[in-house]
């Protein structure tokens, strides 16, 4: 007998919890937006082949889709993304299928890439597959220069663990195994 997952009992609570929908601001978006562009090539900036691969796709426009939630970037000639204008017809949309956040969730902590409808120009789309594959964001390494190389280390090591015991519970339906302790 399968164990049901505690997500389907939050994810049905959420469903059943009349929340308001009510749009955020243009204001509001337009800045979540621009932080979201700094993340990205910040991970970019990175990993150089990135960048170049990036940079022969250079004023293409990809429009990302899901739920509400729609965002248009530009590849620039640096090999970087914009925000592209709002305008801008898009080359290539790529929108998630999957409309639940808690099945997100689960497949992104099993490692698995969510179900994508893709629109559009097949290289550029072949080029963000790349992207997806191959660009890790190395949180440990940006958070050592603000606290040291240890603490950073060690707290890399507890949240790998911690998404290990995560994953393991997800896959098994059970909670995993205590590590036993060395004497």
């Amino acid at each position: 007998m399968a164990t049901p997952s505690p997500f389907s009992l939050l994810e049905g609570l959420v469903k059943s919890l009349p929340l308001p929908n009510f749009p955020l601001p243009p204001w509001a978006v337009d800045e979540a937006q621009r932080r979201i562009v700094l993340l990205l090539n910040h991970i970019l900036m990175q990993e150089p082949q990135a960048t170049q691969r990036l940079a022969r796709q250079k004023d293409r426009v990809i429009h990302l889709h899901w739920r509400a939630f729609a965002l248009k970037l530009m590849a620039t000639p640096a090999g970087l993304l914009d925000l592209a204008p709002a305008q801008a017809p898009a080359d290539l949309v790529l929108a998630v299928t999957e409309e639940s956040p808690w099945a997100l969730a689960q497949a992104a902590l099993r490692g698995d890439k969510p179900t994508v409808r893709i629109e559009g120009d097949v290289q550029l789309a072949a080029e963000v597959n790349w992207l997806v594959d191959h660009v890790r964001w190395d949180l440990e390494e940006d958070l050592s220069r603000v606290i040291g190389d240890a603490p950073a280390h060690a707290m890399g090591q507890t949240a790998r663990g911690m998404a290990q015991a995560l994953r393991e519970f997800l896959v098994s339906g059970a909670p995993a195994a205590a590590p036993k302790a060395s004497p």
